[in-house]
């Protein structure tokens, strides 16, 4: 476990999936900490493939491959390659083991960078091989809700920042996948109020870069974490259309994400699939804000 801190933030770091395990400020832990019952992860990074592929398989160039929802980073040992005092990269590198799911060299690095109240995640996926590289990568934080209540279904409100419309999936339509249609979730003030019941659809997944920013609020309309991105899309997960008392909710930025329903296609024609040329490098990530500090 690594450790980053400041006068504000204390930021906790397995080697284990490079996952971040706890965000503290104010004697208050704002990182969902695991549990089974619920969900057993806490902020695993989704990499080479966002959600689930249509019954566990993609097709690239003639062969088939076997994998599983989200892929494999999140259950490799990373390895720390650079430290100082407010900031750390694990790297994970292709291996024996990866390539017989994913037939790509890679380096995947995954940085942590605190500033005031600020901790940024950063990305860095370089291509090591001789063709060209097709893959996905995505964050899954989980935040608890402020001040839980559970006698009452009010868990809070996400600010969307002032989008009064917004087109999400049908999720999950079939296998984890989804239907190519959208539904409308439409917004007055751009604000849409979190309880134990708002999570039948289980996953709001919102494509074409309609948001750049997701600010939870308390139950009084306070804000006290943001999530701020430049991802191609975005989701909001929760299970508490199977366990009602679930004290978190999920802010996932991604660039891809599950096929749609039938998808038989090749690899590196699924949709949002990223496409990385020999000897080049990808870098994305996200930022969560601490506004209550």
């Amino acid at each position: 476990m690594k450790i980053l801190s400041n006068d504000k933030i204390t930021v906790q770091i397995t080697d284990h999936g490079a996952e971040l395990a706890s965000i503290m400020a104010n004697g208050n832990e704002y990182l969902w900490q695991g549990d089974i019952r619920f969900w057993g992860r806490r902020s695993p990074v989704l990499f080479p493939i966002v959600g689930r592929l249509w019954n566990n398989q993609y097709h690239h160039e003639g062969e088939t491959y076997e994998l599983g929802q989200h892929g494999f980073a999140r259950d490799c040992e990373f390895q720390l390659t650079y430290e100082e005092e407010n900031s750390l990269v694990f790297s994970l590198e292709s291996n024996e083991d990866t390539l017989k799911l994913y037939p790509f060299p890679f380096i995947l690095q995954i940085g942590y960078r605190l500033r005031d109240n600020r901790l940024q995640v950063i990305w860095n996926v370089e291509n090591t091989g001789d063709r060209e590289m097709h893959f996905q990568i995505g964050g899954h934080p989980a935040f608890y809700y402020r001040d839980l209540d559970l006698n009452t279904k009010q868990r809070g409100f996400l600010d969307f920042g002032q989008k009064h419309l917004l087109l999400h999936y049908l999720t999950p339509a079939e296998k984890g996948c989804v239907k190519p249609e959208h539904q409308e979730l439409r917004l007055p003030d751009g604000i849409m109020e979190l309880t134990s019941d708002s999570f039948g659809c289980d996953t709001y997944i919102f494509d074409n870069s309609q948001l750049r920013k997701m600010t939870l609020l308390d139950r009084n309309r306070k804000p006290y974490l943001s999530l701020e991105f430049n991802t191609p899309l975005a989701a909001v997960w929760s299970p508490s259309a199977v366990h009602p008392d679930v004290p978190f909710v999920c802010l996932e930025p991604w660039y891809g994400r599950c096929d749609t329903v039938g998808y038989r296609g090749e690899l590196k024609d699924r949709e949002w699939i990223q496409h990385l040329a020999p000897g080049k490098s990808f870098t994305g990530g996200y930022t969560i804000v601490l506004e209550d500090l």
